[in-house]
């Protein structure tokens, strides 16, 4: 799951209008955020096997700190909590960003083969595994991209030509980066690919950008 998730912080927008797009686009990758750091450092495990899955190569070993679900709920509270204090924001703000976080793993759930953690440190994996269908994951992910960009869409508006033509870039951008990474060569290290994805900060930084060159609509 990539664009995806990028669906939901698009449409949590509309929840939250004070809440900038970056910290939302921050909240619904937290765990991919945190994931290569963690691969770098050897607390997690990742191996490059082609035909793992029919539309990934990754075969996940561990990576419970970043991707299982209690700690993505301790994640969530800790960076909802953070974000409301620093900001002085509304409790609303605090459960979107919360229920973002927590997202991430309903959603690679979702995709992902049984390799999904639950706890910190028990045996027990989970996941639908909807990536041993090419045309059913690239269906279910760019749906809850398009849903949640149209939200965000009626719920904005740009202030400038940046705030149009910056969004419309980062849109074409993802789009990109997805159609490459499930259709191009793998990786061919597990270093490699902790090191490319340190990049995903990039689009945080992108997304707050974008936000400051939009404002909120009444529609």
């Amino acid at each position: 799951m990539f664009i995806g998730h990028f669906g939901l912080a698009f449409g949590a927008k509309k929840a939250v209008p004070a809440v900038s797009l970056g910290a939302l686009f921050a909240a619904c990758q937290l765990a991919d955020l945190v994931w290569p750091t963690l691969l770098l450092l050897g607390y997690e495990r990742v191996e490059i096997q082609p035909g793992a899955t029919r539309f990934t190569p990754l075969d996940f070993v561990s990576y419970p700190y970043s991707h299982s679900l209690a700690a993505l709920c301790l994640w969530g509270v800790a960076f909802g909590a953070a974000y409301t204090v620093l900001r002085r924001a509304r409790i609303s703000a605090f459960v979107t960003i919360a229920l973002l976080v927590i997202s991430h793993w309903l959603l690679d759930y979702v995709t992902h083969r049984p390799d999904m953690p639950i706890t910190l440190s028990g045996a027990d994996r989970v996941g639908l595994g909807l990536w041993n269908s090419i045309p059913g994951t690239l269906a279910v992910e760019v749906l809850i991209f398009a849903i949640g960009l149209a939200v965000y869409l009626r719920a904005t508006a740009p202030r400038d030509r940046i705030g149009s033509i910056g969004l419309w870039g980062l849109i074409g951008f993802l789009l990109v980066v997805y159609v490459a990474a499930s259709f191009g060569p793998p990786p061919p290290t597990a270093a490699a690919l902790a090191w490319s994805a340190q990049s995903l900060w990039l689009l945080v930084i992108w997304g707050y950008w974008i936000d400051h060159h939009r404002r909120g609509t009444h529609g």
